[in-house]
């Protein structure tokens, strides 16, 4: 459930990109919920807001597609829908459903909290690893996987004063390190290779990106050399600590620009730019499009798939 809705999605080049917590209309177990994804749209059509608009959410939403097709955008990647689709996003992600209501399936929100701490499952939710998507079809993964869903429902269904926390939290786990050990795409490295370092590292990423883009100061306030971050930062993902963080910055400026009508002098200094003009130079040189350039062309699709106009 997209919660905290303030009644309608801010419009699509509004100011801000629309953020909900967890707040589901009835809370069974606190920081838990498992739905279908029809459901969720209905429930966002009667509290006024558009099932298709761009939004980021405060807490986690995996989804297994049992019918139907669609696609779903994340981060400037639209993935497509079919059953056998594991979907599984991560807070602050914008995201949008391109085609809403036209596939179905599981639809599972859970906090950061909600996974017991004595499983290594609490460590998969604890920082920011990127969209998870995979194409499971008729495979035993999948049949394990839909299994679990449907202990998952089953609990949750029960009277309330007898459903278990507790059993939730263990099946969740279990589902967690099940989609864990699905393969890795080469393309998506493998973030666990950078061990506790890369973990720490990315967890204290997204708290300070704005305020810093020095690799020392993120050594410094980990205790870490930033030989040591460089090390754990390759590991995962095949890339240098400052590649890393810039790269972080780039993809909020990304969304501010594409999502957003704020000014690019307000979008520079709220990443820590003091001159537009360094904005632009570090905006260019790691997506290849000038600031505005960028934001006209993604205002363009809006418009041509029928988000909304600017």
């Amino acid at each position: 459930m997209i919660a905290s809705d303030p009644g309608a999605d801010s419009p699509p080049g509004g100011g801000v990109i629309p953020r909900y917590d967890f707040s589901p209309p009835e809370e069974r177990i606190c920081g838990f919920e498992i739905i279908d994804l029809s459901t969720l749209h209905e429930r966002r059509r009667r509290r006024g807001s558009r099932p298709d608009a761009v939004h980021r959410v405060d807490f986690h939403t995996l989804t297994l597609i049992t019918e139907g097709s669609g696609e779903h955008a994340v981060d400037f990647v639209t993935y497509p829908l079919r059953p056998g689709t594991l979907l599984w996003i991560r807070p602050g992600q914008v995201q949008s459903f391109v085609r809403p209501g036209i596939a179905n399936g599981t639809h599972l929100l859970f906090t950061s909290a909600f996974p017991p701490h004595t499983s290594s499952a609490d460590k998969l939710v604890g920082t920011w690893y990127g969209t998870t998507c995979r194409q499971l079809d008729a495979s035993p993964e999948y049949a394990v996987l839909s299994t679990l869903l449907g202990q998952l429902r089953a609990e949750y269904a029960r009277p309330a004063q007898t459903v278990s926390a507790e059993i939730l939290q263990l099946l969740l786990a279990t589902v967690l390190l099940q989609i864990d050990r699905l393969p890795h795409p080469e393309s998506d490295g493998d973030p666990h290779a950078g061990g506790e370092v890369y973990a720490r590292f990315r967890a204290e990423l997204e708290r300070s990106y704005a305020t810093t883009r020095r690799a020392a100061d993120y050594a410094h306030r980990l205790g870490y050399t930033v030989k040591t971050l460089t090390r754990a930062c390759s590991a995962a993902t095949g890339q240098p600590v400052k590649h890393v963080i810039d790269g972080r910055v780039a993809l909020e400026a990304q969304r501010l620009l594409a999502h957003t009508d704020e000014p690019v002098a307000t979008i520079a200094r709220r990443l820590g730019f003091p001159e537009p003009t360094n904005f632009g130079k570090f905006f260019t040189r790691h997506t290849g499009l000038p600031p505005g350039t960028f934001r006209q062309t993604h205002r363009s699709r809006r418009v041509m798939h029928g988000d909304g106009a600017a």
